[in-house]
């Protein structure tokens, strides 16, 4: 969850450095994957005020006296176009460290230090930076997308720093949100979590708005899933004018990786990262019938969608239709058919609450991501999706982008958003944490989550809010209570019925370790890989219809289809490791691997099927051969106090006058051989294998 510091000071005063809020947050839960200033690359860039600009004869460039307050004035060579005297641009001093970029003057090429240079035969010392090489661009900070100098506010002071006055001092965190957490998955969320860990107000977004009488006769929704749309709400929004958001909408939007399209679809995303709540926005005047239908597809039915794709959906896929048509993917994406245009004058607001498991298969199946559908697969309540719409609805009366009408339907069954009554044991909940937590502290913890609680003897009463699903017992009120009250005040302790005993490896274990430490004497690596390969894996081996490696389990659902089949061969993964390993330019090396292949007693299968540990070694290089790779076999031999024999053999993915079968006391227990040059080619390997 990407998050801007400068976006939850919207909802909480926050008055710690970002370093201890990414402690504060990991304290209570919330890991901070990353955390890093916007203009971490940049420093040592300051206002400078340009006293006087001359052009220099013959050259496009102006030599400039600059005045940088406190830092002195400096003779700077400029090429930009729209430099001149009484401007006010960012000045990199030298030592500063800027963004390096292309000819184009917009791509980035990596970070540069300033140095002081020579040009035209003037000496410069120092540079006037466009916004591109602060890394900005016009959604961060207006001017910023022009192909020059970067004009600062005329009230900004000679010499002070730019960060500040950019934005550049802002920091931004990348917070893993665990499954159980959905309604963590927005800025609104975690700002909920940074007030409750900091003791703080968590002040709520506005949501009022003023409703018109202009009503719209006849519009009408329906919901023929409800099983997969418990709550559906539409609301007519008329005198609509498309046009640029405000600069501080299209900057938070940018800091979270969304790219400003207009006020009207700006609004949508919007939401959609401040509440967690995926909003779409209709055209009103291509909804034919003036209805809008929830159902599910016809199998068949086609649409093709914002990004321009062609679906043919199946009765599983859910679908937005007005009187005649499909208008939307639900919970994935608009239709083409009704997207917002600059004509647009009438929209019609959706939000809705979609069952997140066929939202997820439906993404899956068609191949088609978004930042909805993700959103919709992690869960989305009802009470976010009601909250959504009044936030929407302000937003359009903020940006005076239309009017709100009272023509307003919403369709559900009748799911409640208010808070639910949770009565548990207090001496059960602390039963599960081993510790005693304060009555003073449960209350005080159990307040800042908006649990409303109260004590009488041993029960504690809560009023769990809609947005809490995931409270449903005593543990979980446990949980609320330790991350927040903790964990440093739980005191390790046996169990009274433990007893310690001896640790160790067994046989199995230690026979193991001694095969891998002796391949790691050999010069080979350990290789890790999935436990599923792909059908295609088993077509480049060459292997027969009939083959015994083809008899493979095929999974339910898979994640794709190159993780479809339990594997029944460690060959084919290993293949890629080598050709993966030659594409990156290293061209040597040895890698083993030592896992379970998994071979079924019958298809389909009614019992579990025999999971054989097994052994595979890769060497590739020019001075690799098939007798070094027997020299790994018989130390596989040795450390395991076996003798191995071999017989020449043939396999169709191997050299056929270089393969021999591996003989343990007259038994085959595996193969080795050099990879036949036609697979190697198309591998792309450039060395023996």
């Amino acid at each position: 969850m990407i998050t801007p510091l400068s976006w939850l000071k919207e909802y909480v005063d926050i008055d710690v450095e970002p370093k201890e809020l990414e402690k504060k947050l990991f304290s209570c839960g919330f890991e901070v994957e990353e955390s890093y200033e916007v203009g971490k690359d940049i420093s040592n860039v300051v206002v400078g005020y340009v006293e006087s600009c001359e052009g220099i004869p013959d050259t496009h460039l102006s030599l400039c006296q600059v005045n940088a307050g406190e830092h002195g004035t400096f003779q700077i060579c400029c090429g930009a176009d729209n430099v001149h005297a009484g401007g006010k641009y960012p000045l990199a001093l030298v030592g500063a460290t800027v963004y390096a970029t292309a000819k184009d003057h917009v791509t980035i090429e990596g970070v540069m230090k300033i140095k002081k240079g020579k040009l035209r035969g003037y000496e410069s010392f120092g540079m006037l930076c466009s916004g591109t090489e602060l890394g900005l661009n016009e959604d961060l900070y207006p001017g910023a997308g022009y192909n020059g100098l970067l004009v600062l506010p005329e009230d900004a002071q000679a010499g002070a720093d730019v960060k500040p006055i950019l934005g550049l001092d802002d920091w931004i965190f990348d917070i893993a949100i665990t499954a159980n957490r959905p309604d963590c998955q927005s800025i609104y969320g975690i700002a909920r979590e940074v007030a409750a860990v900091l003791g703080k107000e968590c002040k709520e977004p506005a949501l009022d708005y003023t409703e018109t009488e202009v009503q719209k006769d006849g519009f009408t929704v329906s919901v023929d899933a409800q099983d997969l749309c418990p709550r559906y709400i539409g609301h007519y929004v008329y005198d609509v004018k498309i046009a640029e958001s405000p600069a501080w909408m299209r900057r938070r939007l940018a800091l979270v990786g969304i790219g400003s399209i207009s006020n009207v679809v700006d609004i949508t995303n919007y939401v959609l990262k401040e509440l967690g709540q995926p909003m779409h926005a209709f055209d009103y005047q291509y909804l034919e019938g003036n209805k809008i239908q929830v159902r599910r597809a016809t199998d068949g039915e086609k649409i093709v969608t914002l990004d321009e794709k062609e679906f043919e959906l199946s009765s599983s896929n859910l679908v937005i239709c007005d009187g005649k048509k499909p208008v939307a993917l639900a919970g994935i994406m608009g239709g083409l058919n009704s997207e917002i245009t600059e004509a647009t004058n009438e929209v019609v607001f959706e939000a809705a609450k979609f069952a997140r498991d066929n939202i997820r298969k439906s993404s899956r199946a068609l191949g088609q991501v978004s930042d909805s559908s993700a959103m919709y697969a992690k869960g989305v309540y009802e009470y976010t999706t009601v909250m959504a719409m009044k936030r929407a609805l302000h937003l359009i009366e903020e940006l005076d982008c239309g009017k709100v009408s009272s023509t307003h339907v919403e369709v559900s069954t009748g799911n409640s958003i208010e808070p639910k009554e949770m009565k548990v044991s207090i001496s059960r909940v602390n039963g599960v944490l081993g510790i005693e937590v304060p009555e003073k502290e449960m209350l005080r913890i159990l307040t800042s989550l908006n649990f409303a609680p109260s004590i009488q003897g041993d029960e504690l009463t809560l009023q769990i809010p809609a947005y809490r699903e995931d409270m449903e017992s005593y543990p979980d009120v446990a949980e609320e209570l330790i991350r927040m009250y903790g964990y440093e005040h739980v005191t390790g302790a046996f169990m009274p019925t433990a007893a310690v005993t001896a640790g160790g490896l067994n046989l199995r274990q230690k026979t193991e370790l001694k095969l891998k430490r002796a391949l790691c004497a050999q010069g080979a690596y350990e290789g890790v890989h999935y436990s599923f390969f792909s059908p295609s894996d088993l077509d480049l081996l060459r292997l027969p219809e009939d083959a015994p490696e083809r008899h493979a389990i095929k999974l339910i659902n898979p994640i794709n289809i190159d993780l479809s089949l339990m594997r029944t061969t460690l060959a084919p993964q290993m293949l890629h490791a080598i050709a993966r390993n030659q594409k990156k330019g290293i061209l040597s090396g040895r890698i083993f691997e030592l896992g379970n292949i998994f071979i079924p007693k019958e298809l389909p299968l009614t019992e579990y099927p025999d999971e054989r540990e097994t052994i595979c070694a890769g060497i590739f290089g020019e001075e690799e051969s098939f007798f070094t790779l027997k020299g790994m076999a018989e130390t596989v031999a040795k450390t395991l106090n076996l003798n191995f024999t071999y017989e020449a053999s043939t396999k169709t993915f191997l050299h056929p006058y270089q393969t021999a079968e591996i003989v343990c006391e007259g038994e085959k227990v595996g193969y080795l051989g050099k990879l036949s040059y036609e697979i190697a080619d198309e591998l792309d390997m450039r060395v023996p294998a």
